[in-house]
């Protein structure tokens, strides 16, 4: 079975690739010759993800999955959130989106925060929905060169490590994308 995930990001299909069973032929956005970016314009994480999967089903005729995922800090009220990829702006860049987080903590002594990931599935004329959450803390300073995104500064709970410190494997077993992917592979799982 031939599956897309709507990404661009490689980081993201790897640790995807890593979990999905072989019976699926995992491909990207690129693969089927989709270079456009995806317009996000919903306001939670579930629409945005509809948004990719849609666009690709429609447009492609494949049966695809997309996923967005938001950091949520208690402090900042929820924020980023749904805007975290372009937290610090359009150009998406993690290193601004890092430094601006922490310079907006610097003084806070709440720093708990949660990953939250939406997967958009569209199968069989089918939309259906599977959600992964990991609690944790914003550290005060990077640590760790694994990972995207704000990895190396968000530790989650039980663990003294970022998830840019932690082994991909372990990442996966308690992330939220490795927790949302889960449920999705157990669906399809069940359609072989």
């Amino acid at each position: 079975m031939k599956l897309v995930f709507a990404t661009h990001n490689l980081n993201k299909l790897k640790e995807v690739q890593a979990l999905i069973p072989s019976q699926i032929t995992l491909v990207s956005l690129t693969d089927i010759g989709c270079l456009e970016d995806i317009p996000e314009t919903s306001n939670t994480l579930e629409g945005n993800a509809k948004l990719k999967a849609d666009y690709v089903t429609q447009k492609y005729n494949l049966p695809c999955f997309a996923d967005d995922t938001g950091l949520l800090v208690n402090a900042l009220k929820g924020a980023p959130g749904v805007f975290s990829a372009r937290y610090a702006g359009e150009q998406k860049s993690s290193d601004d989106n890092m430094i601006k987080l922490l310079s907006e903590l610097y003084t806070e002594e709440d720093r708990t925060a949660k990953f939250q990931t939406v997967i958009a599935l569209n199968l069989n004329n089918e939309s259906l929905f599977f959600e992964g959450i990991v609690e944790g803390e914003i550290t005060t300073r990077r640590k760790g060169e694994k990972g995207f995104g704000y990895d190396p500064i968000f530790k989650p709970h039980g663990y003294n490590q970022t998830f840019a410190e932690l082994p991909l494997q372990v990442k996966n077993d308690i992330s939220h994308r490795g927790i949302a992917t889960k449920k999705l592979i157990n669906y399809l799982q069940k359609l072989f």
